[in-house]
């Protein structure tokens, strides 16, 4: 889950869809915990943190941009060094780091680089988390959040 997310959250295309369309489909894979800790105002900072903001995408719209994203690698829970030092709060909670490869396409051409994006999912048996499914309740786009 945390790959498809990550892949998603990078995912867009002005020829397809409007930046509300854009911004609402990646929202509805974001679930607010019940203790507030996962605000929405921090999905919204992340999600600028992509690069992708209203402003961007409207001047991409004339220019067809669209941007792919293929997972390169990914390093969940204990693979992570961070994760190690500051276990996750509760059991169910898992953190993994995807290295995307991006490529961002226009009429004037292609750009293409990597991209590290952490997500977080919280999973059974988490008290938080559907009885028969995980789901993403955070993902960090920003280099100062980003879990190695």
């Amino acid at each position: 889950m945390a790959t498809a997310a990550a892949t998603t959250v990078y995912t867009w295309d002005t020829r397809e869809a409007t930046y509300s369309e854009t911004y609402g489909r990646i929202r509805a894979w974001w679930h607010v915990l019940p203790d507030g800790s996962n605000p929405l105002t921090v999905f919204a900072d992340q999600f600028e943190a992509t690069g992708t903001n209203a402003a961007a995408y409207a001047s991409l719209t004339g220019a067809h941009g669209h941007r792919t994203a293929k997972a390169e690698n990914s390093t969940c829970d204990a693979q992570l060094a961070q994760f190690v030092q500051y276990p996750a709060p509760w059991e169910g909670l898992h953190v993994c780091t995807v290295t995307l490869a991006v490529t961002e396409h226009a009429i004037s051409g292609t750009n293409s680089y990597t991209a590290p994006i952490s997500v977080m999912v919280n999973c059974p048996p988490a008290a938080t988390a559907p009885a028969d499914r995980c789901e993403m309740v955070a993902f960090y786009a920003s280099s100062d959040r980003i879990v190695y």
